[in-house]
């Protein structure tokens, strides 16, 4: 009851799975190559779409692609494309799904390369999140030049559906960024749990 009282950031509105992302994922730094994956391919499929579309598919999205496991995911064969455009809990188009199939084969060429995606990704913002003190939503910007960066190398990787934009969103839900407003409860939660010192591979990491 206390915390549906704390001030949070309004882009969530009344929608009680956007409070619930919200309250306990968004903004927060996230190490684990899954979880990475996962938000990449949410992240692409949410191009020209909102995000509460991909929340309300988020549990179809894990069955439908085997949750999350790029290895998986990058052995994708016709039959397996068919199915997935047949699945009314996705969503049902033909480019972000081969996008996904791509993308987790180039998941696995940056993971040979780098030892983790998390190294290869976190390296954007030097290892550690980018604290922000935004105070109204007008102030936080689609791209930046870290996400312009993120998108270049991507796209010169062979992903897709990685534009600026989408880098940028990717940023926020992982926690590269937090633009939680300076007023909302969950920025000063986060930051205060954020370790001292900053790696790519933090002893106790934020769940």
């Amino acid at each position: 009851m206390k915390k549906s009282k704390c001030k949070r950031c309004p882009w969530p509105g009344d929608n009680a799975l956007m409070v619930e992302y919200h309250d306990k994922e968004w903004g927060v730094p996230e190490f684990d190559d899954q979880k990475l994956f996962e938000f990449l391919i949410l992240e692409g499929a949410q191009a020209g779409l909102s995000w509460n579309t991909v929340l309300q598919k988020r549990e179809n999205y894990r069955k439908a692609f085997d949750q999350f496991d790029a290895v998986k995911v990058a052995r994708y064969k016709e039959k397996k494309i068919q199915s997935l455009l047949a699945d009314a809990g996705i969503i049902r188009n033909r480019l972000k799904i081969h996008a996904a199939i791509n993308n987790a084969q180039r998941f696995l060429e940056v993971q040979e390369e780098f030892g983790s995606f998390s190294q290869y990704m976190w390296q954007f913002v030097g290892g550690k999140p980018i604290v922000n003190k935004r105070r109204s939503l007008s102030e936080i910007p689609a791209t930046t030049k870290e996400s312009d960066a993120m998108s270049k190398d991507l796209k010169k990787r062979g992903f897709k559906f990685v534009g600026s934009t989408i880098c940028y969103a990717h940023m926020q839900a992982v926690g590269m960024v937090n633009d939680h407003l300076v007023d909302c409860f969950r920025s000063g939660e986060i930051n205060k749990r954020l370790p001292k010192k900053h790696s790519l591979h933090p002893p106790n990491p934020l769940c």
